[in-house]
């Protein structure tokens, strides 16, 4: 079993603190809004593995940092190599993105995020809670995948159109839409929208309730809130990265 002092201070890009067994994962880079790349990437699959295997937490709390959830949008060095990988580093990178959703499904303790500003690169990751908190700044796009050149396949392409209808997602994926915390929440991929400065106390409070309820409730409601999600992309994810990682192989083959 995993402790908190095991992990606490572990990541460059994940803060945390804990209170009375609710867990707040705040993302960032160098203490202002996440800039996506490798390193974040690979922290946050290691990090909701860790957390998954500590038994102290009961309620997590997913949020960002400043003004913005995560960033920036597709023009980044991230997605300029991501486009001339070779069929052994996207090896390793498809093993990661793999586990980043799955080990994030793999938490067994309810999970609320809160989307402080706009969420633009890896928007899936606050959506897959079971409790999705937006800021009136919040936006919504992947920019990463088909708008930026890659098959939306690590798991967007599962998320989207299951959390907001199948036409609707599909076109948020092949359109590069940027969808405001209004429409957002019209669309059913968030629950309550706040101000900013109420975003993060709501969550809290939500957590509290949650908190309330026995533990078993908790962890077990999880499990089955979550299990048509699991299956889903237990079964499509594999398939999806094959074709982005094909894709991706192929263009640097040319």
């Amino acid at each position: 079993m995993t402790r908190f002092a095991d992990y606490k201070d572990r990541f460059k890009t994940i803060s945390f603190r804990r209170e009375d067994g609710i867990l707040e994962m705040r993302f960032h880079t160098d203490g202002g809004p996440l800039r996506w790349g490798f390193v974040p990437h690979e922290e946050a699959e290691e990090a909701f593995l860790q957390i998954g295997r500590d038994r102290e937490n009961q309620v997590v709390i997913m949020t960002g940092t400043g003004a913005e959830f995560s960033g920036p949008a597709p023009d980044s060095t991230a997605n300029r190599k991501a486009h001339h990988m070779g069929p052994r580093e996207w090896a390793e990178l498809g093993w990661t993105a793999k586990n980043l959703l799955t080990n994030l499904l793999a938490i067994d303790v309810p999970m609320i995020s809160a989307v402080n500003g706009p969420a633009l690169r890896h928007p899936e990751l606050p959506v897959m809670c079971d409790i999705v908190l937006a800021s009136e700044t919040a936006e919504f796009q992947d920019s990463a995948h088909f708008v930026g050149g890659l098959v939306p396949g690590d798991g967007v392409h599962v998320i989207f159109p299951l959390a907001m209808g199948l036409n609707r997602g599909r076109y948020f994926l092949l359109t590069g839409q940027r969808l405001n915390a209004q429409q957002a929440k019209e669309y059913g991929l968030v629950n309550e929208v706040l101000a900013p400065d109420q975003l993060l106390p709501r969550a809290w409070e939500l957590a509290r309730i949650v908190l309330k309820q026995p533990e078993m409730n908790r962890r077990y409601a999880r499990l089955i809130i979550t299990e048509q999600l699991r299956r889903q992309m237990n079964e499509l994810l594999p398939y999806g990265l094959a074709l982005e990682g094909l894709a991706i192989t192929q263009r640097a083959g040319d």
